[in-house]
């Protein structure tokens, strides 16, 4: 099965729906989750010749964010949703 990557297009497409002023981070490690600054676009050529398109995280330490928020997590299938545990019913005064 051939893996299709994503376009330039395809991510100008996706962001085009979003926030113009809403900063860039990277979602990394889907079995750590955290959340990282993008600091850079750069292209450069691969292996065989084609153009390829990186974003890139900064050098600063402050660059990881620390966790990935839950709903992203959820949202990428990262994690499944997080539900409440069962409330047990509460006792009544009188110890009934």
């Amino acid at each position: 099965m051939e893996h299709t990557e994503m376009t330039v297009g395809d991510l100008m497409d996706l962001l085009s729906t979003c926030d113009r002023n809403a900063p860039v981070r990277q979602a990394m490690n889907p079995f750590f989750p955290m959340a990282h600054r993008l600091e850079q676009v750069i292209q450069a050529t691969d292996e065989t010749g084609q153009p390829v398109v990186y974003l890139a995280e900064g050098r600063d330490a402050d660059t990881q964010l620390g966790h990935l928020p839950p709903e992203a997590a959820v949202a990428l299938a990262w994690q499944a949703p997080v539900q409440a545990p069962p409330r047990r019913p509460r006792r009544t005064a009188g110890g009934r």
